[in-house]
């Protein structure tokens, strides 16, 4: 498989997962702004949508959309227990969960990352972010992980949320929860290693 990937986006998340599922992939950085692969060839050839992250399958297929994305990971390695099984009703808290932090966490980054913005327009999807996040301070109470005690992509997903948090300088420090949370997965090793592998965090 092939990651398609631009240092601290969202293709995190997924980038997370192939680790945590010990997959191996081949890992494409993509230059968002110009559209590019680093070896210069256009990648909206690649992905028409032009965005990451997108994921070359082994048969020549793309597949894009992180939540579906993650999913697909987890399922094709089942024995590490990243999502619940198929069908389920832990399934669909898990796709309840991704849904929730692609529209309600991801979407309302989005302007947050636009020069053009004002800062009173930035301030407002700021609060609208802040109102989120202390629902999932709230979630979060007494277990360690979304789904409770075991991890699973939608803490990959909602890590890269919270470093997109610190990037944009959303004061999360209040909800403990949620820092608690953010510490857990940080300190994993195959999210270290996703980090260091994307720039974002020097090797020891």
């Amino acid at each position: 498989m092939k990651l398609y990937y631009s240092p601290g986006a969202c293709s995190l998340s997924p980038h997370i997962a192939l680790l945590e599922a010990g997959l191996p992939y081949d890992l494409v950085k993509v230059d968002l702004k110009a559209k590019k692969l680093e070896n210069g060839d256009d990648y909206l050839k690649v992905n028409p949508k032009g965005q990451v992250p997108a994921l070359g399958l082994d048969n020549g297929e793309l597949l894009t959309e992180g939540p579906v994305i993650v999913q697909m990971i987890a399922d094709k390695a089942a024995g590490k227990n990243l999502a619940p099984a198929n069908g389920s009703t832990e399934r669909y808290r898990l796709q309840e969960w991704l849904n929730f932090i692609t529209g309600e966490l991801h979407k309302n980054f989005s302007p947050l990352f636009q020069p053009a913005l004002t800062d009173e327009t930035k301030a407002f999807f700021k609060d609208r972010l802040m109102g989120k996040f202390k629902y999932l301070d709230g979630a979060l109470a007494g277990q360690d992980y979304l789904m409770g005690k075991q991890f699973s992509v939608a803490d990959g997903y909602l890590f890269v949320m919270l470093k997109w948090a610190d990037r944009t300088g959303l004061d999360l420090s209040g909800l403990k929860n949620l820092t608690a949370f953010k510490a857990r997965v940080e300190a994993r090793p195959k999210v270290q290693e996703a980090l260091t592998k994307e720039g974002l965090l020097k090797a020891a």
